[in-house]
């Protein structure tokens, strides 16, 4: 089995307890980061009623220093990330409830991966009551989600019930079972993604980093920065996430666990197996 030693950062989410080693012999593979927020905001006039609204672009201070040269991954440590987790792990578990497992666990993580992260707007409506001061996602800020085919697919399910704007540009990769390297086969990416995207990846299993470091490459050559990107996963492992860290500064990972080791035949151990054959039966 492999295994390595991480140098990037882990935090979590909403100021709550980070995780820490269940071995307290081991030493310590990852810097824990606190957090603190800092909301810088920039106004521009409506032409209806003169109504001023503000566009709401959330930083945390401390992100502006890290993120610049260390990848940061997040590990939210809310119950049912683990319940569903701890669903996909079961061999018992059949196909269909994998599925949507994997599909609940992805809104949980779509739901910390956009906190602070989506662009709002303000102003007032009226409401059968009086006027109530409002606030909505930009509907003129891009978003996109990006499933790497097929296991993505299930991961990414309850994007458009979450983000209110989405497009959706799938990528379709295939990993040689001999080599361990990806080679893509669908492509349906734009040939520049619009200024200012902001994108979601989702890859159920980051193992031996081939697949996502592939993917992230091909987002990058469509015009985004590491910062414009958010990776969900359902399991990440060391090889993985230190590809990633290496090669993508700044990056942000989402995903509801983090598995000590990958096996030779570039599985996650213990993993939950091969996500796709497991979420469609096939």
């Amino acid at each position: 089995m492999a295994s390595c030693r991480l140098h990037f950062s882990l935090r979590c989410p909403s100021q709550t307890p980070c995780l820490s080693s269940r071995n307290p012999s081991s030493p310590p593979l990852l810097n824990l980061i606190p957090s603190s927020s800092n909301p810088q905001k920039v106004s521009y006039s409506g032409t209806r009623r003169r109504r001023l609204l503000t566009v709401k672009a959330h930083m945390t201070t401390q992100e502006k220093a890290v993120t610049g040269d260390r990848m940061l991954v997040f590990v939210p440590p809310h119950p049912l990330i683990k319940h569903w987790v701890s669903v996909l792990r079961n061999e018992q578990t059949p196909c269909p409830i994998f599925k949507n497992a994997m599909a609940e666990l992805g809104r949980l993580l779509i739901y910390e991966a956009s906190r602070d992260w989506l662009p709002t707007v303000t102003g007032e409506i009226q409401s059968p009551m009086g006027v109530a001061s409002v606030e909505f996602i930009d509907p003129r800020e891009p978003v996109a989600v990006v499933p790497i085919l097929r296991a993505g697919l299930a991961l990414m399910e309850h994007a458009s019930s979450v983000l209110p704007a989405t497009k959706t540009y799938h990528l379709g990769m295939a990993r040689d079972e001999e080599t361990l390297l990806p080679t893509v086969y669908l492509n349906k990416l734009p040939a520049k993604f619009p200024e200012g995207s902001r994108v979601f990846l989702f890859d159920p299993m980051l193992a031996t980093g081939g697949t996502i470091v592939a993917a992230v490459d091909l987002l990058k050559e469509h015009g985004l920065a590491n910062k414009q990107i958010k990776v969900i996963s359902a399991v990440a492992a060391p090889p993985a996430l230190q590809k990633l860290s290496e090669k993508f500064p700044g990056l942000h990972v989402y995903t509801g666990i983090i598995d000590p080791t990958v096996n030779d035949k570039g599985f996650i151990i213990p993993g939950l197996g091969d996500a796709g054959d497991r979420s469609f039966g096939t």
